[in-house]
């Protein structure tokens, strides 16, 4: 299965017939250029095209009035003033003769990915679409917006494919809670990031007749910008948590921060069946809307932490983003990483600034008694399941990633009505946006042309001959092996080597580390003798590191020290997961207890692993399962996918012979299979159904120390072997 992308250049004839610069911004350069771009990368090739359809009037009134439908309908034979008239009862929104029947193919495209994902037909896509949907309400046009196209296709899931629980998650800029969480109670967990105030979710909750509602299995978990006191309209629900953004400038850390300390944790617990993304990227930057600084690279970052969830199934559908240079690219990497490519490192200090950790923490604090997966240590929600052991070690949450100090933008780009101002052409504030927004794009363009997409995206090795594999055909059985002498230079380190089962898995290892760090090969995993695990692991450290790795990362799970003689240089970050206690042993030495429950691992992945990860940058990431590791199959390859989007896809597992035989790659599946798509492995036993969570009730926030990561050599340098 692969990657649909869904588009009609239909979607391009309506565009403005009057003088609006508010409204000139949605322009069908937006679609052309996003697609041109889509091209130039070969990405469009590499995607499974559908022509979008127009949606049913059957179908637009599942959300929308069919007075609203008749009214929009009706604009078809109307001359350019009436549409001028017409456009002038609504907020920031003009009419074309072509509007209709964009808009209608703009939701059918929402409405055909979503049948092509849930069919097993693709994995995941992106509808390619404007208008826009996610402002538009049940009788009224918005923002751009004409039928919510989102909404729409979250109802046609429920009652054509029988789905209960379901994520739409909001990426975008947007002045006011209307449109798809109003219009939509999609029986789901959204995040919106947005910069103004907003109508208050419990309000929207109770329309009742005014707009759809969902069954009692409904959960909306939707972060908007405004003030934090909007928090007090949803306490003592599990129906919204509301994550607001008080100002602009917003980067990619503060992003990455709200998904992995409120999204993930919750959609997780949510455990849902299908993820839908309103993908606006107005909060790119160089936005005019947005004006915020997420760089195009972090939407394929963000994408790819959702890609973990529902079994990979996720419907991407195109919202704002209006800078088209910065809105092609940002699709491109959202595509990408929807092909499963890595993703290229996220530029900008990596530390969240501090009114985004004032907003993640009041979630996390508000919603805690109804949400397990956001309680603090001792605290025991109404809703607290039984498979939550209250004796469940806590587990550190580096909120704050003190890689430097970011910059916290003046209160004075704010309007007091709590929108951004604008920044008018010609004035200094908007050139140096100009310039740093062209100069972020730049920097990406160089990335992606200096690390290229690896030609093998995942690779595995084996010593036991008898092995039987089903392989995808983007994955490869790796026969080769490190020359004889290197062998035996590295295997000289440790007597558990010498043996020639050892000796041939240690060859194979070397042979990848040395095959992914040339960037012949993302990912990889091998298989090595229990008793030479740890001097493997050793090995492949000391390779990493001599063979050009600035700062490789080793996530060490179960009874595994750290090898003595590693300089504790900035070079080397050790996690260990399954030490005897929660300890800061060194600035790069990290131990912790392993969480006795699935919730306690997770919670430990995404509060102190990735985090930690992040902050660090590595090269290269070697993940080990050792002694008494404890982990179950699903679980130890979630933390592998999940550990790709630091690591730019960089990552080997290294496992021991015994329990290779529960693996097996599968490419980045769909369907029925576990949310460990990512990495390319399921169990070859009968795949997991879903991974139930339950959480622990300890998370105690610390902060972790801080280092600065040395500077990137502008090319690989070895060394000698064992040096």
């Amino acid at each position: 299965m692969g990657t649909a992308l869904v588009y009609h250049e239909d979607m391009t004839a309506a565009r403005l017939l009057w003088d609006d610069p508010e409204c000139e911004i949605e322009c069908p350069e937006r679609l052309t250029m996003a697609l041109e771009r889509l091209q130039q990368r070969g990405l469009e090739q590499r995607c499974l095209r559908l022509a979008a359809r127009e949606a049913s009037e059957a179908e637009l009134g599942l959300v929308h009035s069919p007075e609203y439908v008749a009214l929009l309908r009706g604009t078809q034979a109307l001359g350019t003033r009436e549409l001028q008239a017409l456009s002038r009862q609504y907020d920031s929104v003009y009419f074309h003769p072509s509007t209709f029947h964009c808009a209608r193919l703009a939701a059918g495209a929402a409405l055909q990915l979503v049948d092509a994902v849930l069919a097993g037909a693709v994995r995941n896509g992106l509808a390619l679409v404007r208008p826009p949907g996610h402002h538009s309400q049940r009788a009224a046009a918005n923002g751009f917006c004409v039928f919510n196209n989102v909404a729409i296709a979250a109802r046609h899931a429920q009652q054509k494919h029988g789905l209960h629980r379901f994520v739409p998650v909001w990426l975008q800029e947007s002045s006011s809670l209307t449109g798809t969480s109003t219009t939509a109670r999609a029986s789901s967990i959204s995040l919106r990031t947005t910069l103004a105030s907003f109508i208050s979710p419990g309000t929207a909750m109770s329309m009742g007749a005014s707009g759809p509602t969902f069954e009692s299995q409904t959960q909306m978990l939707s972060g908007r910008g405004g003030a934090v006191a909007s928090l007090s309209t949803c306490l003592g629900t599990r129906a919204s948590a509301d994550t607001p953004w008080p100002q602009v400038g917003m980067g990619n850390a503060d992003y990455v921060a709200a998904f992995l300390h409120v999204l993930l944790p919750l959609a997780f617990e949510f455990n849902p069946e299908l993820v839908l993304v309103s993908a606006g990227f107005d909060s790119a930057i160089g936005d005019p809307e947005g004006q915020m600084q997420a760089t195009p690279e972090c939407f394929a970052h963000l994408t790819q932490l959702l890609q973990v969830l529902a079994g990979g199934r996720v419907c991407a559908v195109l919202e704002g983003g209006y800078h088209l240079e910065s809105l092609s690219q940002s699709v491109c990497m959202t595509v990408q990483a929807l092909l499963g490519d890595p993703a290229p490192p996220l530029s900008g200090p990596l530390v969240p600034q501090g009114s985004a950790l004032e907003s993640i923490q009041s979630v996390r604090a508000a919603h805690g008694p109804h949400w397990t997966s956001l309680q603090q240590q001792g605290q025991r929600g109404p809703e607290r399941r039984a498979g939550c052991a209250s004796g469940t070690p806590a587990v550190a949450v580096p909120l704050n990633h003190p890689l430097g100090a970011a910059p916290v933008p003046s209160p004075s780009t704010r309007s007091p009505e709590g929108r951004p101002s604008a920044l008018l052409p010609g004035a200094p504030e908007f050139k140096a946006a100009a310039t740093q927004t062209m100069a972020a794009l730049s920097s990406l363009l160089d990335q992606l042309h200096l690390n290229p997409t690896p030609p093998v995206r995942t690779a595995v090795a084996l010593t036991a001959p008898d092995a039987v594999l089903v392989l995808t055909p983007d994955v490869l059985c790796e026969e080769g092996s490190a020359p004889q002498e290197e062998m035996q230079a590295w295997a000289r380190l440790h007597e558990a080597l010498a043996q020639d089962r050892a000796l041939t898995a240690l060859g194979k290892v070397l042979y990848l580390v040395d095959r992914i760090l040339d960037g012949q090969v993302s990912s990889g995993i091998a298989a090595t003798p229990a008793l030479a695990v740890a001097a493997t692991l050793d090995v492949a450290i000391r390779c990493g590191l001599s063979h050009g790795a600035q700062r490789l990362l080793c996530v060490a799970v179960g009874q595994l020290d750290r090898p003595p003689g590693l300089a504790d240089d900035g070079t080397n970050l050790w996690l260990n997961i399954g030490g005897k206690e929660a300890a800061a042993l060194s600035m790069f030495h990290v131990s912790v207890p392993l969480p006795g429950t699935t919730g306690g691992f997770l919670s430990c992945v995404l509060a102190l692993v990735l985090p930690l990860a992040y902050s660090f940058q590595p090269d290269l990431v070697l993940v080990a399962l050792g002694p008494a590791h404890g982990l179950r199959d699903p679980q130890a390859a979630l933390l592998a996918a999940l550990l790709r989007g630091p690591a730019g896809g960089r990552v080997l597992a290294l496992v021991e012979e015994v329990s290779w035989m529960g693996w097996t790659c599968c490419g980045v599946g769909g369907g029925e299979k576990p949310a460990t798509h990512c990495f390319h492995f399921c169990c070859l036993r009968k795949p997991h159904p879903g991974l139930r969570w339950s959480w622990p009730g300890g998370c105690t926030e610390r902060h972790p120390p801080a280092w600065v990561p040395s500077p990137r050599p502008p090319q690989r340098t070895r060394r000698p072997w064992c040096t």
